[in-house]
């Protein structure tokens, strides 16, 4: 296969001086050619509770198997108050898009564009359908920003130097609404399902998973159990979160929680100009349930459900199925052969060293603690023969919540990572023939510093480090074929003012700064930095730790660190 670079350049303009949303995370890599275009939507206005439908029809004159699929969208919000919002793009109940919004400022009316990846999602372009856009926005005299929105689909013709890839030959939501909408899980208990009698060849399956905490749970990062609620002025229900997936209610797979965190979380300003890791453009977990295949493909009706373990009120889910179907064979069959997941219970190890002396200060911390080893196994008798995947996953949870608490000073600081380190292996008879390797860790650390002053107002101090860090990996026959890192860090930090009733004063000392990096084992480099300081960008750069101070991408990466798993890179 030949491969195609794309070199990916600087804005036309420096962003330095700009209040304007800057962020250094990278654009989507495209291959050579002309795309045609399909749009969704053109200047929608949300300016209420209501949905915006739209028809799709698949594009003229670009065939049915594209090299890349590419989502591209705009918004805007005007100069005003308002919150940050949720908005989401859907076609046929499949997600096209997950994000918040950026807040405006009373002299600002910021917009922004995001971009994700859809190519494995073009089994769902072929046919016309129904979609819509949903960006629930309240305005009225108090909350003024009106918010606009345009999106499009933009399908790049399969040529000799990007060929199409392998992608899957059918998408299914999760979820209730055949147009498209979240699914609203309150509690651990409560399930994102569909009932779905799948065709008959199945031979691999994945799942890509978003699970978005509201409301109650908008902060769940700092929460601790009900015990130590009251002792610490901390929200309850604790800090665990784990979305569960299951077949039939069989435990199938983990998809971790990613602790985004909007531009109106924590301290509002230190996320204007530049929000924080993907809140503005949610990434997918895809889960394999390649090990499931041949269950799923017996003819009876399966149920493929998700809930999120340790949900306080509560969390927005949307998942979407998608299949490899054995064009060889009409039917395929196979079995489970062992889950290890099954009968481990999600229950983290909670720890304490809480004190609180005579006068009512508290000092100590609160541990959250949970680590799972995993595998899952299953066949599939395809026509190429026998198929066995083992996917192999160790996941985990380790959080810190630390507190020294006074009459008139509270200082919280959240430690928290995530991780997943898993590997998928694939076997034809005894021979390995496929292997991917994926680990994530998500740091995390707040440190809120909240003062109260002689006069009665309270002074927060808030730092705060984000991070997403991804390395993925593909061998054939044993040998490695090609890994990829990529790297997003945000941090910043703000002193707000408020007064006795809780509105804000004042703020000062707002400082961010987001690094982005991507390399991978072809020579692909995007390397990406933005600072700001007193809400305006102070310092930009792109490509600086690459070769010639360039970035460059092949076209069939995945530097935004968007799943890839199961395409033209692998074989079969």
């Amino acid at each position: 296969m030949l491969l195609g670079g794309v070199a990916q350049a600087a804005p036309d303009s420096s962003p330095i001086g700009s209040a304007n949303v800057t962020v250094a995370d990278p654009t989507v890599p495209r291959p050579p050619g002309q795309p045609c275009v399909v749009q969704l939507f053109s200047d929608d206005t949300f300016n209420d509770f209501g949905t915006r439908p739209y028809g799709y029809a698949p594009p003229t004159g670009c065939g049915t198997h594209w090299a890349k699929v590419v989502l591209e969208a705009d918004f805007s919000v005007t100069a005003g108050v308002q919150f940050d919002r949720t908005a989401s793009i859907w076609l046929g109940g499949v997600n096209l898009y997950f994000g918040t919004t950026q807040e405006p400022r009373s002299n600002l009316a910021p917009n922004w564009h995001v971009e994700r990846d859809l190519t494995d999602y073009s089994a769902l372009f072929r046919n016309s359908g129904q979609g819509q856009a949903v960006l629930y926005n309240l305005v009225d005299s108090t909350y003024t920003g009106v918010i606009h929105g345009s999106a499009r689909l933009l399908f790049y013709p399969a040529s000799v130097v990007a060929p199409a890839p392998r992608v899957p030959d059918a998408v299914y939501p999760l979820g209730s609404d055949p147009v498209g909408n979240t699914v609203t899980l309150n509690n651990s208990s409560s399930q994102m399902a569909a009932t779905l009698t799948l065709p008959a060849n199945v031979e691999r399956a994945y799942l890509d998973v978003f699970t978005q905490s509201q409301s109650n749970d908008e902060f769940w990062y700092t929460c601790v159990p009900d015990q130590y609620a009251a002792e610490t002025q901390e929200c309850g229900g604790g800090n665990f979160r784990e979305a569960e997936i299951s077949i039939d209610g069989q435990p199938a797979g983990v998809a971790p929680v990613y602790p985004w965190i909007y531009t109106g979380g924590i301290d509002l300003f230190i996320w204007k100009p530049t929000p924080g890791v993907q809140a503005l453009n949610f990434m997918p977990y895809r889960v394999d349930l390649t090990p499931f295949a041949g269950m799923l493909s017996n003819g009876s009706p399966h149920t493929v459900a998700v809930s999120v373990q340790g949900a306080n009120s509560y969390f927005s889910a949307t998942a979407s199925l998608l299949v490899y179907q054995d064009h060889g064979a009409k039917q395929v069959s196979g079995a489970l052969l062992r889950n290890t997941l099954a009968g481990q219970s999600p229950t983290p190890t909670i720890g304490s060293t809480l004190q609180q002396d005579s006068s009512g200060n508290v000092t100590g911390a609160v541990t959250t603690d949970l680590s799972r080893h995993f595998v899952i196994e299953g066949y599939v008798d395809t026509s190429h023969g026998r198929v066995t995947t083992t996917v192999d996953q160790t996941v985990g949870f380790a959080d810190t919540q630390t507190f020294g608490i006074t009459a008139t000073d509270f200082h919280q600081i959240t430690d928290q990572l995530t991780s997943v380190e898993g590997v998928s292996r694939s076997r034809i008879g005894n021979f390995l023939s496929g292997e991917f390797e994926a680990r994530f860790r998500y740091p995390l650390h707040v440190d809120v510093n909240q003062a109260t002053e002689s006069n009665g107002d309270y002074s927060i101090l808030t730092s705060i480090k984000q991070g997403y860090d991804q390395h993925t990996g593909m061998s054939l026959g044993g040998f490695p074929l090609y890994w990829a890192d990529v790297h997003n860090n945000v941090a910043g930090s703000d002193t707000l003012v408020l007064d006795s009733g809780f509105h804000i004063v004042s703020h000062s000392g707002q400082q961010a700064t987001q690094n982005f990096a991507f390399h991978d084992s072809l020579g692909g480099c995007y390397s990406g930095s933005v600072s700001s300081a007193n809400n305006l960008v102070t310092a930009y750069s792109t490509g600086q730790d690459c070769a010639g101070e360039q970035n460059r991408v092949l076209w069939f990466a995945h530097p935004d660190g968007s799943p890839y798993l199961g395409d033209s890179l692998l074989p079969w």
